[in-house]
């Protein structure tokens, strides 16, 4: 969640034969996601005739348009903000942890953060390609594509909690929205209580 001081400005950087322009400002955005705030900014960048006006996508690509397919470009499958925030509260709190880890070998399934140990994995969801019931917000061309699209990953999600969960494993899921530090006390709290069961 994002503090009420807290401001996002967009600039519009790009490469002309090597050599880096200097950055447009396009002005502040406020939206709940990244994915929002990058097709805020491309919409304006192309208003302001910085950017030529919607060109067909390759046939390969799932996005409607040049706008929302640089948005999908720009989400990240790992590494991404939310999960790096989460992992500096976690170490600040002197807790440590595996990065990307595979709870179960024979199931490819990846957690964001892991506590093999005790058998805690993390996942960091995207409001977007998650479905969050509160942020995620249907696109306006390929609704049918896109549902089927979320609705399939959040099956996969609950089939993930059920398979580690069989397996003796605690699945933890943080919506990318939340507050990574109170995100990271709750983890490091069940991964305490995790510790004070198992230990001999």
């Amino acid at each position: 969640m994002l503090t009420k001081t807290r401001r996002i400005r967009a600039y519009l950087r790009w490469s002309d034969r090597g050599t880096t322009r200097k950055p447009v400002y396009l002005g502040e955005v406020d939206h709940a996601t990244r994915r929002e705030n990058l097709a805020e900014a491309w919409r304006r960048a192309i208003e302001r005739g910085h950017v030529l006006p919607e060109e067909e996508t390759p046939a390969s690509s799932w996005a409607a348009s040049r706008s929302v397919r640089a948005s999908m470009r720009g989400n990240r499958s790992r590494d991404t903000t939310p999960e790096k925030l989460l992992r500096k509260h976690l170490h600040e709190r002197g807790v440590r942890y595996r990065v990307s880890h595979r709870p179960m070998a024979s199931v490819r399934r990846t957690a964001d953060v892991a506590f093999p140990g005790v058998r805690v994995a993390v996942f960091v969801d995207g409001c977007f390609w998650h479905g969050c019931p509160d942020h995620c917000r249907w696109p306006g061309t390929n609704e049918e594509f896109w549902r089927d699209k979320i609705e399939g990953n959040r099956a996969r999600d609950s089939e993930t909690n059920r398979l580690l969960e069989q397996s003796g494993w605690l699945p933890v899921r943080v919506w990318e929205h939340e507050d990574p530090s109170e995100a990271a006390d709750k983890i490091i709290a069940l991964v305490r209580a995790r510790r004070r069961v198992t230990a001999p």
